[in-house]
């Protein structure tokens, strides 16, 4: 069910899309996060010629967010082009999932067209920081 929080993240992700920077896919995304107080952080895809240096729309938002101090987030909307809603790709739900295991995503495009999911079933066994921090403790690293 769409709620009016998503519509909210939805339009906030849709007016970001109107910033990318996609000179090379021509695939203009937008996106939106929601921190747990509410505040609401967007961002754009930005395309390099040096591709592997491109970053995601849904990475800069969350970047934006951490940036001013709001780590932890609970949903995230993201907007492409014509066509079926897009997911996040596999780099950007692991990045979503360390600020927000449970975190709603909203999907939509600019015809209206909306999925919402739950982070967790795009990727059930994300990796966290506590999985590093176990494995410093064991081998004595934090010191």
């Amino acid at each position: 069910m769409v709620t009016d929080e998503d519509r909210e993240l939805l339009e906030a992700a849709l007016e970001a899309q109107k910033q990318a920077h996609c000179p090379f896919s021509r695939y203009p995304v937008g996106a939106a996060v929601r921190s747990t107080d509410g505040e609401l952080f967007t961002g754009c895809n930005v395309e390099s010629a040096s591709f592997s240096l491109t970053c995601c729309a849904e990475r800069v938002a969350v970047f934006k967010a951490v940036s001013e101090g709001k780590p932890k987030l609970e949903a995230c909307a993201i907007v492409t082009i014509e066509g079926k809603p897009a997911p996040p790709c596999g780099a950007c739900r692991q990045v979503l999932f360390e600020f927000g295991h449970n975190m709603r995503i909203v999907l939509g495009n600019p015809e209206g067209e909306v999925r919402v999911l739950e982070l967790f079933d795009l990727l059930p066994e994300g990796f966290t920081a506590d999985q590093l921090l176990q494995r410093a403790e064991q081998t004595g690293d934090l010191d």
